[in-house]
């Protein structure tokens, strides 16, 4: 028998009744709300033009704390990622280093071979091997999607998810679940930030001088845009969230918000890290967990356990988004 198996779907079965159990004070959904207060936030959804390329006739690249050296064509390579920090994590399978072509481009290019991930797709490092074969297979099966259709990272996620095989699911699933999350988001309070932009999926900063209100948004960017543009694996990123936001997720996430939801941690388990099959929160991208609500209020997000999560949603306004996502991503992984 396999006794983790069974220890985390003892888990399972202890958060679902949770759930039940703590959904007793929750009006039902079409009670409370019709669905998101207006479209999604252009900030946490992100479609741009792409970044510029990397000048295929350059020399060779290099990146901090590495010795390997890669052309521009190489690191552009999604059937071959280069991989600059390789005793980080155990070798990579075929599907995550290399994908399968034409269809299924490589995990790690977008995912990274250390699992961290960036802001406009997830961290996939330690999470639960059989959560993320089911968010394949939601993806397959049309059960997940985007509320923003012209964002190109979920829609690449949903045409690679129809190409993979359940084996590939498997090996890829169990190999990033393996992997270890490290601190990678910079949480900041601020009530300004820096010139941004949209790039592709990505928010990065300009460059240019000055800074604009924050606003209630959270604004996620690379801390070396030239650094992840090289798929470094080790170059995290700074989330811009409104002042006093931390504080007022700590409230929603650890008390419910005085009935708005249920404490995150019936579900995500002690500290935000997860719990049985539930996936962790603690130190995740918030770009990533704002979408995630967004997407389960809205029903763009319907999969296996979506219909407990979306009466957890129903009456969180975008404001309660942010200040979750805030406090979450600023928690230790």
């Amino acid at each position: 028998m396999n006794w983790e198996c069974l220890r985390r779907s003892i888990l399972t079965a202890v958060v679902v009744a949770s759930l039940y159990g703590a959904f007793g004070s929750i009006p039902a959904r079409s009670q409370t709300s019709s669905g998101p207060a207006g479209p999604p936030p252009s900030w946490a959804f992100p479609s741009g033009p792409g970044r510029e390329g990397l000048d295929p006739n350059a020399g060779p690249q290099h990146v901090p704390g590495s010795s390997a050296a890669f052309t521009p064509v190489q690191i552009s390579d999604r059937w071959n990622v280069v991989d600059w920090h390789p005793g980080d994590h155990p070798p990579m399978p075929d599907i995550v280093e290399r994908g399968r072509k034409p269809e299924a481009r490589a995990c790690a290019f977008c995912h990274l071979p250390n699992g961290q991930g960036r802001p406009e797709n997830a961290s996939l490092a330690g999470l639960p091997a059989a959560y993320i074969a089911q968010q394949i297979a939601d993806w397959k099966n049309g059960l997940r999607g985007s509320s923003e259709p012209k964002m190109g990272a979920p829609l690449r996620m949903g045409q690679i998810a129809e190409a993979v095989s359940p084996e590939e699911t498997t090996v890829a699933a169990e190999y990033f679940s393996g992997l270890t999350f490290q601190p990678w988001i910079r949480v900041v309070e601020s009530e300004t930030v820096p010139n941004f932009r949209a790039a592709g999926s990505m928010l990065v900063l300009t460059g240019e001088p000055g800074a604009e209100p924050l606003g209630q948004r959270i604004v996620e960017v690379p801390e070396d845009l030239e650094r992840v543009a090289l798929l470094d694996a080790r170059s995290g990123f700074v989330a811009y969230v409104p002042v006093g936001s931390i504080k007022k997720g700590e409230d929603l996430v650890t008390t419910g918000g005085n009935g708005k939801t249920i404490r995150c941690a019936v579900c995500h388990g002690p500290d935000l890290k997860g719990l049985g099959y539930v996936p962790p929160l603690a130190g995740r991208s918030p770009s990533t967990i704002i979408r995630q609500l967004y997407n389960l209020q809205s029903g763009a997000r319907k999969g296996l356990w979506s219909p407990l999560m979306k009466e957890v949603v129903s009456k969180l306004t975008m404001e309660d988004m942010v200040a979750i996502a805030a406090y979450t991503s600023s928690r230790t992984p």
